[in-house]
């Protein structure tokens, strides 16, 4: 069914909107995808606070031109989503760990990060980044391993003594 120019506008206004609110998007290739898998990648999306919106990829082009985006956009090829959020990261962590589970069925196909175009493999690169919480965990590793190898070579010194 075609859409009226009216339609079409307010596709537009949707995606120019998300666009300005948004510090990261990603554009998210998908097919052959079941409805109820189609669902359950919205509700994880949406638990993480993370939108994703699909329309026509000619519609969406000219949103994204509207802005003042640097680099070159990525080829959007098939049907093409966007998945965004205020979070820098987590769009693309979590459309990755959806894309392992289905991998013939969704796919990153690059996106915008922080007002940059980013290619494929550097949106990929951005998704493997640990959550903060494993972060903070990481660094409370570092910093307690100095401690934990001082501990221990002073319970070696102390056994040793004992004999």
């Amino acid at each position: 069914m075609a859409r009226t120019k009216v339609q079409k506008k307010e596709i537009i206004e949707k995606v120019k909107k998300i666009t300005e609110d948004a510090k990261s998007m990603v554009f998210v290739h998908f097919k052959r995808l079941k409805v109820n898998d189609m669902v359950n990648f919205r509700k994880s999306l949406r638990a993480e606070g993370v939108g994703f919106f699909v329309s026509k990829k000619t519609l969406a082009k000219k949103a994204l031109d509207a802005n003042s985006y640097t680099g070159t956009m990525p080829e959007l090829d098939g049907e093409v989503g966007l998945a965004y959020s205020k979070d820098l990261i987590a769009p693309a962590r979590e459309v990755y760990t959806f894309q392992k589970k289905f991998k013939d069925s969704i796919a990153i196909l690059g996106g915008v990060f922080d007002g940059k175009y980013m290619a494929k493999d550097e949106m990929l690169t951005i998704a493997t980044i640990p959550s903060q919480k494993t972060l903070h965990g990481m660094f409370v590793n570092i910093i307690s391993s100095p401690m934990r190898g001082l501990v221990v070579a002073l319970d070696q010194i102390a056994k040793k003594k004992n004999l």
